[in-house]
């Protein structure tokens, strides 16, 4: 079969049958996973002619992946349960209402800027494993926790663990072909200068669209879990959240161009961490009136998982130190930066001790190797451990965080176990895996929307960085697959290659804020599964946005502000904005936030 209409739906087909069952039946996802799973691989066997040995070893391949997953979920378990058991949950929370106890100011603090610089320093979804269990220890409910941590899964992840998905990504996927060497000799620069330059374009990109994730990301938290289900109650801190994203993004921006791709994220979220703390804590910007959710009595059922830690946790418990309350988090923060520097060298003795898995049943997929030490999830354990000491627990009380961790991530197994095996079948169904000589189906899908894009291509090109990171959970692999193609596609058409790699990496960071197996991840840290649909109804809509304008800021920056579909894509997101502000305002009633929940 040779029709790239056919072929290019055909791929799309998996993807679109767990969309549909997550999405639009609810489905949990740990029954869609195993659907989309049986569904790559029919279309694996008998259309692109995967033989079973590789189908089985891209599975296994997955199952590995799965598993190192599961082993960071399982440590940011633990060290939600064992700060519970502690009792430093209650030290915690009081340092945030001291700090404001706006629900809105205190999920920019911790979603947009702490996690900002976690992501900087560590990458792997990690944000969201630590986030979204602080969140609800400071009283989210569960899904509003999940959802604030994955939205902020956009801006900072381009320069994720110190820039890995430029220095691995972008680089892994253009070095070695011949199109990509001939263009930048031209220019006079090697390999390492043309990346700098892509990521001096991702990081403008990300700072004009992820500007406004914090005030997306409160009027959200407003409009879909507030008392009175009010977006207009986000709008009030419109002044704090633009402080908050510039406190981060102009930072981001200025290292991004001093230093390079390794610290923008880390530098910018701490820069911006200690800017905005400063400011909360003296009133700078908050609004008058404190908003909260209701009490817990009127939430929806779906918005809670089965784990609360101001239930769980040991109220006989001496209150403690501030200091001794946060020093997990502050040697989780400590121990990732030291061990993510390039330069020290702790990054390359803990990455250097591999479990290795070479070619898998005899096959060439073995790109598949564990660094166990490496993995935040060890970086969990070793932290839950000195918490032990540092927080003077008793045995009873380490058992029962171990007892409850373990017993939660159960529940995210199966969806992760075939989740990951769907990816890597899809994305291993390439010509070196098949009999049929057809590209793999991610590339076949990505060649399909470029013939019918044509010239506009770079309009489009964000929607397929997207894509990739929505299969693959990564920004990194998205940009491994996909950046050479964006490369020649934009030679192809005429267009500034440079721009059209750096857009493919910015919507790959937005792809992270729907990846299916990033949701199941960030749910079973706070107790919440099978509500996968309803989330990805919810972070969707910002992952539109931020797609949509990345790619029309990509088109005008190549072709110039005119009658063009960049130019018109632009003013379509100002105006709904707009319009979207000003239908909130008029429909919200004065004096809707309230002072404390139950």
């Amino acid at each position: 079969m040779d029709n790239l209409a056919v072929l290019s739906l055909l791929s799309i087909l998996p993807l679109l049958t767990v969309g549909v069952l997550l999405v639009g039946f609810r489905w949990p996802a740990k029954w869609a996973m195993p659907v989309g799973y049986v569904v790559v691989v029919l279309i694996a066997l008998f259309v692109w002619q995967m033989d079973l040995v590789n189908i089985a070893a891209a599975t296994v391949q997955g199952l590995l992946i799965a598993g190192t997953l599961l082993y960071i979920v399982f440590g940011a378990l633990l060290l939600l349960a064992t700060l519970t058991a502690s009792g430093a949950i209650r030290t915690i929370r009081s340092t945030f209402t001291d700090i404001s106890p706006d629900r809105r100011i205190q999920v920019i603090i911790i979603a947009w800027l702490f996690g900002s610089f976690i992501e900087g320093a560590s990458g792997f979804g990690t944000p969201a494993a630590v986030a979204a269990p602080l969140l609800l220890a400071l009283g989210f409910p569960a899904m509003a926790a999940v959802m604030c941590g994955l939205i902020i899964q956009s801006t900072p992840v381009s320069f994720g663990a110190v820039g890995t998905p430029m220095l691995v990504g972008v680089t892994g996927g253009l070095t070695g072909a011949p199109e990509v060497e001939t263009y930048i000799s031209g220019l006079g620069i090697g390999i390492e200068q043309f990346v700098e330059a892509i990521a001096l374009r991702v990081a403008v990109i990300h700072a004009i669209c992820g500007t406004l994730i914090p005030l997306f990301m409160v009027c959200m938290l407003t409009g879909f879990f507030g008392p009175n289900r009010n977006f207009g109650d986000g709008l009030k801190v419109w002044k704090f959240a633009l402080f908050a994203a510039f406190a981060m993004t102009i930072p981001y921006v200025t290292v991004a161009a001093l230093l390079g791709p390794e610290f923008p994220s880390l530098l910018g979220g701490l820069i911006g961490l200690a800017i905005v703390v400063s400011a909360a804590r003296r009133g700078f910007l908050l609004p008058s009136e404190t908003w909260d959710f209701g009490p817990r009595s009127s939430w929806e059922a779906d918005w809670m998982g089965n784990v609360d830690p101001a239930r769980d946790m040991d109220n006989s418990a001496p209150q403690m130190s501030v200091l001794r309350a946060w020093a997990p988090y502050l040697l989780v923060a400590g121990i990732l930066v030291l061990t993510r520097i390039p330069f020290l060298p702790l990054q390359e003795f803990l990455s250097g001790i591999v479990i290795p898995w070479e070619n898998i049943f005899g096959t060439n997929i073995s790109d598949t190797s564990v660094a166990p030490f490496y993995l935040p999830g060890f970086m969990f354990i070793l932290v839950c451990v000195a918490t032990y000491f540092i927080h003077r627990m008793s045995f009873q009380q380490i058992a029962e965080s171990w007892r409850v961790a373990g017993g939660q991530i159960l529940g995210a197994g199966v969806a992760l176990l075939f989740a990951l095996p769907l990816v890597r079948v899809f994305i291993n169904s390439g010509a070196d895996f098949n009999n049929s000589g057809l590209e793999s189906m991610p590339l076949t899908l990505a060649n399909g929307a470029a013939a019918l894009a044509g010239d506009t291509w770079p309009f489009f090109a964000p929607w397929i960085g997207a894509l990739g990171a929505f299969i693959a959970g990564s920004n990194t692999v998205s940009n491994l697959t996909f950046a050479l193609f964006q490369f020649a596609t934009a030679q192809n058409i005429g267009a500034i290659p440079a721009v059209v790699v750096a857009v493919q990496a910015v919507g790959g960071a937005a792809g992270n804020m729907i990846t299916v197996h990033n949701v199941v991840a960030a749910s079973a840290t706070v107790g919440l599964l099978g509500k996968e649909g309803a989330l990805l109804r919810k972070t969707i809509i910002p992952t539109v946005y931020y797609c949509l304008l990345a790619g029309s800021v990509a088109f005008i920056w190549i072709n110039g502000i005119g009658f063009n579909i960049g130019t018109v894509g632009l003013l379509v997101v100002i105006a709904a904005l707009v319009a979207i502000g000003l239908t909130i305002r008029r429909s919200s009633p004065p004096g809707t936030a309230q002072q404390s929940s139950g």
